[in-house]
């Protein structure tokens, strides 16, 4: 409502002053599943659309979008309707406020009051969720500071976590999840690359939602950059992070976290690796490194077998090589991957899978066309799952 009013308000001054900037996106999606132990495979044709606009007058600005994804072919089960005799496909029907945020910015200084979108760092552990139709969006205050050069503080209170569930959410999917989180970075630009102490303090203050056991605090250090060798560029990062059970999380907890991360970019060719450890405590059920709020499907496989980490924790270490162009006739920014995952256990040394993920990706001026694909290979950990994606995205 107040987004509303600002609005309205910025309509009726001089036009001069005023700026009045038109949101509009749309996705459609393929996706086919097929997972062994299920006797029905998945086909999800999914279409997403969001508009919205954002009016701006002297350093403050209202934002309101809505969103919409409706399922063509629904032959799947989306966590919430269907039967589970098929994949899950996390992306049920849906239309809801997406955004609704006001925002004031000035050199230096940010602060945005609504339901709004909050990606910090690379999303390993706090993200929107961006491949997903539906995503995720916060309902939050945030303030951005940068008091000297290189230095940015950036501090946000969330009382509600508005989940890609969508409207029909319940139980344990939720479409919204309260309590009061508390997100905190503080970035410096040093001269190795950025270095980041940052401090999540998680309260899914839902009895439904795993038993508070998804509450958490997280304190950890991370270091990412860039280099040029020659005609070619390094990038590469490192993370380090404890956890600990937080607020009615009935387990007693502490776990690891570390992570190391290269690339390298040959103007063409490009190859990466890394490896990245969940730690566990005892074995017990969510007591291992949890990330509730990250954009997972970045991460551990495409297959989404990892979302939530085992209860002996993860262990993941991956290669990728791929080609990319920022032109090849009439198609920009083309792009050609291939990525391997190991997955094995933190405790009890057992071996969980291997998956190979693949991409094809282009873009014809406001039109991105892509193709993946995901194979999980299961050793001991869920069953043999096979993923397809095809998809168009739109932006004005």
């Amino acid at each position: 409502m107040r987004a509303l009013a600002l609005l309205t308000l910025v309509a009726a001054t001089p036009a001069a002053a005023q700026t009045i900037k038109p949101l509009a996106e749309a996705r459609l999606r393929y996706e086919h599943a097929e997972q062994d132990g299920l006797p029905q495979n998945a086909d999800a044709v999914t279409m997403r659309v969001r508009a919205g606009v954002e009016a701006s007058v002297s350093g403050v600005s209202a934002l309101i979008e809505a969103q919409g994804n409706l399922a063509i072919v629904g032959d799947y089960y989306d966590g919430l309707h269907g039967t589970q005799t098929r994949p899950l496909v996390a992306d049920p029907q849906n239309v809801a406020l997406y955004r609704a945020q006001l925002r004031y910015a000035a050199a230096g200084q940010a602060v945005t009051l609504g339901r709004q979108r909050i990606a910090l760092d690379d999303e390993r552990f706090v993200g929107n969720i961006p491949f997903r139709q539906n995503a995720q969006t916060f309902d939050a205050v945030r303030g951005e500071f940068a008091p000297v050069k290189g230095l940015k503080a950036d501090l946000s209170y969330v009382w509600s976590v508005r989940t890609l569930w969508g409207i029909d959410g319940t139980g344990a999917r939720q479409r919204a999840v309260d309590g009061d989180t508390v997100l905190a970075n503080l970035a410096w630009a040093s001269p190795v690359g950025t270095l980041t102490g940052f401090g999540y303090w998680i309260d899914q203050d839902e009895a439904a939602v795993q038993g508070y056991r998804l509450s958490s605090r997280t304190l950890g250090v991370r270091l990412a950059g860039t280099r040029r060798i020659g005609g070619a560029k390094l990038a590469y990062a490192a993370s380090y992070a404890r956890q600990a059970d937080h607020h009615r999380n009935p387990n007693d907890y502490q776990a690891d976290y570390w992570t190391v991360d290269a690339a390298l970019d040959l103007n063409g060719p490009r190859l990466g690796g890394g490896y990245e450890v969940f730690g566990a405590d005892d074995g017990r059920a969510l007591t291992s490194f949890q990330t509730p709020l990250a954009a997972n499907f970045k991460f551990n496989g495409w297959a989404e077998k990892f979302t939530v980490k085992p209860a002996d924790g993860l262990r993941d270490l991956y290669a990728s090589a791929g080609w990319g162009w920022k032109a090849l006739g009439p198609l920009q920014a083309v792009t050609l991957s291939a990525t391997w995952h190991r997955f094995d256990s933190d405790r009890l040394s057992r071996r969980y899978g291997e998956e190979v993920d693949l991409l094809a990706q282009a873009r014809i001026g406001r039109t991105t066309a892509g193709i993946r694909y995901a194979d999980y290979h299961a050793d001991s950990f869920a069953t043999d799952t096979r993923k397809l994606w095809l998809q168009l995205d739109w932006t004005i």
